[in-house]
């Protein structure tokens, strides 16, 4: 099992990871997922292939890395004013990026290059942070939230997984529907 050395903020390591991630990304939009290889990637990003394999692996797990990092939210949930308004506009949110082709590609390599499971964790490390800056802002409102993993267990869960494996009919009021039944289960 191959181990990523923690990067120094700012040191050799945060700036090796730094290109070998932008020449990734570079090189998929140039010449897509089937022209890309390990020393095209460490020749773009100016190091040996030798460090790309000894970081990574492999470039599967180059790949996975790269996507987790894309999946890592930008900026913290907006604030709609409700419980129920965040939640919803966050869930469309996170399933007009996920299942967007780009998003499902990062789903997929995040997994796939993940022998044990750390990015996976990771990934919902991101969305569970997301969930529970939602529900702690209601909190503070005086608004009863449910506990973050109930959103994840409700909301997050049936997303992915229509995400990867059944995408037909997977639209907004979808995501909205998810969030209704979490927050009134009677419907």
């Amino acid at each position: 099992m191959q181990r990523k050395p923690m990067a120094r903020p700012g040191g050799r390591s945060a700036r090796v990871q730094e290109s070998v991630h932008r020449a990734v990304r570079d090189l998929l939009a140039q010449s897509g997922r089937d022209k890309l290889t390990v020393p095209l990637v460490a020749a773009r990003a100016g190091v040996t292939p030798s460090t790309v394999y000894r970081r990574w692996g492999d470039l599967q797990e180059l790949l996975s890395d790269v996507a987790v990092e894309r999946l890592r939210p930008e900026a913290p949930p907006e604030d709609h004013g409700t419980l129920a308004a965040d939640l919803a506009a966050w869930a469309e949110q996170f399933l007009d990026e996920m299942a967007a082709p780009a998003g499902r590609a990062y789903l997929r390599d995040a997994l796939l290059g993940d022998p044990d499971g750390s990015n996976a964790g990771r990934c919902s490390a991101y969305a569970a942070e997301q969930v529970d800056a939602i529900t702690s802002r209601a909190t503070a409102r005086g608004e009863d939230a449910p506990a973050t993993e109930a959103v994840m267990d409700a909301v997050v869960a049936p997303l992915i997984y229509r995400i990867l494996f059944r995408p037909d009919g997977l639209d907004a009021p979808y995501a909205r529907g998810l969030v209704a039944r979490l927050l009134d289960p009677r419907r």
